[in-house]
């Protein structure tokens, strides 16, 4: 695994974090070189982790981008995450509330304190599963991905902050094959890139202090 290298966004070195290529389109490619770590939390979390621990100088942020699924949401728009829970977690025989880790002090949904100006805001549930129909009744989180809970609890360990950004490319219909995911990245990719501008001029206005 090649050691990543943190794009400086108004001076700042962030690390960039996505699951796949099929998300990096081309206006991404033209802001940020991201690290992927692969599909689901648990890839998510053991080459963020690796990644970071090879790193000789740690960023100052890491934004976790890509996709996402919403019933509820606008398709295509982008969101930043204002809390990410687990939903693969369920510890409720012994007492614990679904989506609790046992012996963890860590609330259910866990708050990403850090906003960047006039994009908007959406609650996120990270799980191994992809949720599709009648599933999202279950969810209370607005949308759902496969990743940020992930690059968070690695985040964490290492002491630095982390944005997540995703855009909806499904979930208005029940999904039906791989092109019901693939159909919005473009659009997706555009609308994540504009966020990366933002948060660039979010750090060089200081309404984003690292």
């Amino acid at each position: 695994m090649t050691r990543p290298t943190p794009d400086l966004i108004a001076g700042v070195p962030v690390l960039f974090v996505m699951a796949v290529d099929t998300e990096y389109g081309d206006h991404l490619r033209q802001r940020i070189n991201p690290l992927f770590t692969g599909i689901g939390p648990v890839e998510g979390a053991v080459k963020l982790t690796l990644a970071l621990a090879q790193m000789h100088s740690l960023p100052k942020l890491i934004v976790s981008l890509g996709s996402a699924g919403s019933a509820s949401l606008m398709q295509g728009e982008v969101y930043q995450v204002t809390g990410v829970g687990y939903r693969d977690m369920d510890a409720s025989p012994l007492g614990f509330d679904k989506g609790q880790t046992p012996l963890l002090d860590l609330p259910i949904r866990v708050g990403l304190p850090l906003r960047i100006p006039n994009v908007p805001d959406a609650t996120l549930s990270t799980g191994a599963n992809i949720v599709s129909g009648e599933a999202y009744d279950d969810i209370p989180e607005d949308m759902v991905d496969m990743e940020t809970f992930a690059h968070l609890r690695a985040a964490q360990h290492f002491g630095v902050p982390l944005i997540g950004l995703r855009g909806i490319s499904d979930g208005a219909a029940e999904l039906q094959s791989l092109t019901d995911w693939t159909q919005y990245l473009h659009v997706v990719d555009a609308r994540l890139a504009a966020a990366v501008d933002a948060l660039s001029q979010a750090i060089s206005d200081g309404d984003i202090e690292l």
